[in-house]
């Protein structure tokens, strides 16, 4: 059977359920009607048949093919037919009652012109019954949904399978998730109470479930309702009443989720009730950083974009961003295939009128790279590509040289031979008095870019960052699964630090300071206040419900080869000049001998190709602050 047909029988079985479904509803209102009137003229005549006179009986029973249609007809012009009954409410008693309302001078109207014989206390009675009963079976089925989902949670409850709620924000997101809890089958859980810091609110109730206080009953109440989840549903909270707010929850022990933000429900991306765990970058206690998307966009729509490493963390998120500025072209490059064909096909899906392009090869591959700049002429180039593991490339050094070096240089100079416009860099911190292979490699890059700046056309810039958070080979992840596994958690040294930011806001800020490059510059990303390592480990494992050392051990495990405490941002000799973004600042180019450099680089590449047993010396003389030699 094809797809087609599977789709048509499939659809088919909906709408027969659904008729089904509606053809129950509509006799159970027959049935209703018929005995309302029925039991009013019983009642009417004290319970007793003998004493209805017959005329009443006979009349009555010409009355009901009347009141019955006309009923079914307001139902059915009313929308009582098309309501899901398990969030039947307000809305369904509006309703009924507007079709009631309808109804009554119809009704009336009919009992003057076709001289009923019936008495007017029983069409009044009548016509209260049945309205009792429209509503009635319109709320039955949800009742009868909470009755059944009572008596399971109530089941789980002595079983201690079931978990309970603190929610903290009573406003509409708080009051949503009650209404979720409260009515959803698929949740196993119970509210039991809800903080606010508006005193107005303390000690109302939230569809039954009280207001217990501010943020500082929060610890209180968590052991007051032997509370289980706590959830933060304030999605419009700023970050440090965020960080402020998850810093005690985190004190609880109880595991802790959180509604999307205000922006992700207003575009639509995400429903209120979609919660998610706190991350490590809830606790950073710092806004957003935001672009000048309009500049982003002016500056690459409407041009072909070639990004190297476009499969990767940064290179992927690149690939997102330039892809929403609706360039002419996007052409992802990398060696790896499966990561290139994932952001593929994410791109082709959320961009159905990209262009796009993907290629698989190496930037070690000069070959490769011409041919793929001459067919394809980008405008400019995100060279993103790299070995960037630490203690990997302290191991494989002749492999950092390779990829790093050698491969920003082939890619630099194919660049200016191809006439591309701009060539843009992705360096790191790791770059600024490195202490291992990988940092050093990238200070070369670096210096290849401002060289090549001064040999071709090309508009030739690096970006400089720290750590990002969830990208590969972050600790966030490698945390998560130790806790997961039940720990031990790892930290290189208890007074370590780094400079983190997400994911999209170190590419907006790349991309911004694309637009602001004249060529030569190495742009700094101002990452923020450092972060303990040791601090961000013992967060993780308290928001994911532990303690740490407790039922989380943490290990020290030492420095790794080439690893220092702390990272550097911007090279003492550099200096430091400010751009419109004040989170973008330019680094002076370092003044160098480009012969000299050449003459180096080669000697790297023999070195490299040849495979020579420790090609750190060599590195220590091209970067003179390099210390891991």
């Amino acid at each position: 059977m094809s797809n087609k047909e599977m789709k048509s029988k499939s659809r088919f079985h909906i709408d027969m359920e659904r008729i089904g479904r509606t053809l129950f509803i509509v006799i159970l209102d027959i049935a209703a009607i018929v005995l309302s009137y029925c039991f009013a003229l019983w009642l009417r005549f004290d319970f007793s048949y003998n004493e209805i006179p017959t005329v009443y009986r006979v009349n009555v029973l010409y009355f009901l093919p009347f009141i019955v249609v006309l009923s079914l007809i307001v139902y059915f012009i009313g929308k009582l037919y098309r309501s899901v009954w398990r969030f039947a409410g307000t809305t369904e008693v509006v309703r009924a009652s507007i079709a009631y309302v309808v109804i009554a001078p119809l009704m009336a109207l009919g009992y003057q012109v076709l001289n009923y014989n019936i008495p007017r206390s029983v069409l009044i009675l009548g016509f209260i019954l049945s309205y009792g009963c429209c509503v009635g079976i319109r709320l039955s089925y949800r009742l009868i949904r909470l009755l059944f989902r009572n008596l399971k949670l109530t089941n789980m409850a002595s079983k201690g399978n079931c978990e309970n709620i603190m929610i903290i924000g009573g406003g509409s997101a708080g009051r949503q998730l009650v209404h979720e809890y409260k009515i959803s089958t698929h949740i196993n859980g119970v509210v039991k109470c809800i903080i606010d810091d508006n005193p107005q609110k303390l000690k109302k109730n939230i569809e039954g479930v009280p207001i217990v206080g501010g943020r500082d009953t929060i610890l209180d109440n968590t052991n007051k309702y032997n509370i289980d989840k706590i959830i933060l549903a304030i999605p419009a909270v700023n970050s440090i009443d965020k960080k402020n707010i998850l810093d005690i929850c985190k004190e609880t022990g109880c595991k802790i989720q959180i509604t999307p933000g205000i922006y992700e429900i207003v575009n639509g991306d995400v429903n209120i009730s979609q919660l998610r765990d706190v991350e490590i970058n809830d606790l950073l206690g710092r806004d957003e950083v935001k672009v000048d998307n309009s500049q982003i966009k002016a500056s690459i729509e409407g041009k072909v974009v070639l990004v190297t490493g476009g499969g990767g963390s940064i290179g992927s998120e690149l690939c997102r961003q330039i892809a929403s500025a609706n360039p002419k072209q996007l052409i992802i490059f990398d060696i790896y295939e499966n990561n290139a064909y994932a952001i593929e096909q994410e791109l082709i899906k959320d961009y159905p009128e990209l262009n796009l392009v993907t290629l698989i090869g190496s930037v070690r591959n000069t070959n490769r790279v011409n041919y793929i700049l001459k067919k394809y002429k980008p405008y400019g180039i995100f060279h993103a590509a790299a070995h960037k593991h630490v203690p990997l490339m302290e191991t494989s050094p002749n492999e950092a040289v390779k990829n790093n070096v050698l491969g920003t240089l082939k890619m630099a100079t194919a660049a200016g031979e191809n006439g591309v416009k701009r060539f843009v860099l992705i360096s790191t911190d790791k770059a600024v008095n490195p202490t291992n292979v990988m940092g050093a490699t990238k200070r070369i890059c670096e210096m290849i870019v401002q060289m090549m700046n001064r040999k071709y056309d090309t508009e030739y810039v690096a970006v400089r960052f720290g750590n990002v958070l969830g990208s590969n080979g972050s600790v966030i992840p490698l945390f998560k699964k130790q806790i997961a596994a039940g720990g031990p958690v790892t930290v290189t040294d208890k007074n370590i630090i780094r400079y983190f930011m997400t994911i999209p806001e170190a590419v907006s800020l790349v991309l911004q300071a694309a637009y602001y490059a004249k060529g030569g510059e190495i742009f700094v990303l101002d990452m923020g206040d450092p972060v303990r390592i040791d601090d961000m480990a013992r967060n993780l494992i308290k928001l994911s419900g532990f303690e740490p050392d407790v039922d989380i051990e943490i290990q020290y495990t030492g420095l790794r080869p080439g690893e220092k405490l702390y990272e550097e941002l911007l090279m003492d000799e550099e200096g430091l000049q400010d751009t419109e973004n004040k989170l973008i600042h330019i680094g002076k180019p370092i003044e160098m001998d480009d012969d000299k450099f050449c003459e180096q680089l080669e000697r790297l590449r023999v070195w490299a190709t040849d495979e020579k047993d420790d090609i750190r010396p060599l590195i220590k003389e091209v970067v003179v602050t390099y210390t891991g030699v």
